[in-house]
């Protein structure tokens, strides 16, 4: 059976020289006789895997050396409760609430003291990206916490928001190396694997060293504090190997591929590709604001759910495969992570033309 193109937001399409890498090196990882699923985390073998993930994605981030890089697991929705553990020192934190996630954050936060609301698009369906340029930040907040790129809407900051000098904490998951970033910017960056980057199951925290204490919320858990993690180098348990593994897999193939500028080139292209198809469709439409757009995920809709749901099925038999929208939204979603050819996305838009022609 040949490769279908894989449009799902996560887990996600990996790289084909990653996967068949892994492949080669799944019953012998190197002459060591074992597959990386089986060998103990404590080994020689594997602190050299570890090792050069971190330093590839140091190299490819540009991460300043008092950020510390943490392997973590959870996902991405375990830093909900771990960043307001670790940094709500006066209790009060700002949510920018530009769709589901960030949402589910805010609750989460709410747990743990003040977390106010400051911005939020919920009122248009999180079709935008509020202004951000003077928003009413708490003199007393611990940080400003924002998701970069949202995964279900399809919305991107274009621009990071005034924090007034707060802090501010970002979820990149489903932008993760799409681009270069400022690291400095942030005071924690954290992205789930399973969407940009690798295998599920992992989450990769970027924290800057001053913010990793034992003054922690009282009745933290041990597994809880980036302390923990930060001081065992991200072997204070078992982690998980696997992923780890792959992601520094794909570090490596993004370096081949000419690193972070390129992606982004790469990226805009794609985005274009579709973009431009949904401006000029009469059938299908783009449901995000043209400046809020993200490169990544691109939902549209045709107006008709039956409609939708007839492109669906007929795309899925045509080897376009999850492209149904997120379950809250409906319609469909397009997720063009790095991972994606340049021709999956035109051969997607040649399908989408055809479709429209048969069903005007």
């Amino acid at each position: 059976m040949s490769r279908v193109y894989n449009f799902s937001a996560g887990p996600a399409v990996l790289p084909e020289e990653v996967l068949s890498e892994v492949q080669q090196e799944m019953l012998d990882y190197q002459g060591s006789g074992q597959s990386v699923m089986e060998m103990s985390h404590r080994s020689k073998v594997f602190e050299k895997i570890i090792q050069e993930a971190e330093a590839d994605l140091r190299e490819l981030m540009a991460i300043p050396e008092n950020y510390k890089v943490l392997f973590l697991q959870g996902g991405a929705s375990l830093q909900f409760a771990m960043i307001p553990m670790n940094l709500m020192k006066n209790k009060v934190a700002d949510y920018i609430v530009t769709g589901q996630w960030a949402k589910k954050a805010w609750q989460e936060a709410r747990k743990y003291g003040k977390a106010v609301k400051i911005a939020s698009s919920e009122d248009q369906t999180f079709s935008y990206i509020p202004d951000c340029s003077d928003l009413p930040v708490d003199e007393d907040a611990d940080y400003v916490y924002i998701c970069q790129n949202n995964t279900i809407y399809g919305t991107a900051f274009k621009k990071l928001p005034d924090t007034k000098g707060k802090l501010l904490v970002a979820d990149v998951s489903s932008c993760f190396l799409s681009e270069p970033v400022d690291v400095s910017k942030y005071g924690i960056l954290y992205g789930g694997v399973q969407k940009n980057v690798g295998p599920a199951g992992m989450v990769i925290a970027i924290v800057r060293e001053d913010l990793i204490t034992e003054d922690v919320l009282e009745g933290t858990p041990t597994m809880m504090k980036y302390k923990t993690h930060a001081d065992a180098g991200s072997l204070y348990n078992t982690p998980n190997c696997w992923s780890i593994y792959v992601c520094g897999k794909v570090f490596k193939w993004l370096k081949q591929m000419g690193g972070l500028k390129v992606m982004k080139e790469r990226n805009e292209k794609k985005a274009a590709v579709l973009y431009d198809f949904l401006d000029n469709s009469r059938m299908f439409k783009g449901t995000v604001k043209k400046e809020d757009r993200s490169l990544m995920n691109v939902p549209f809709v045709t107006g008709d759910k039956e409609l939708d749901a007839r492109f669906v099925k007929e795309a899925e038999a045509a080897g376009f495969i999850n492209l149904k929208g997120h379950r809250s939204v409906g319609g469909m979603r397009a997720s063009i992570y790095n991972a994606m050819p340049v021709e999956g996305v035109e051969k997607l838009v040649s399908f989408m033309k055809k479709f429209e022609e048969e069903n005007r």
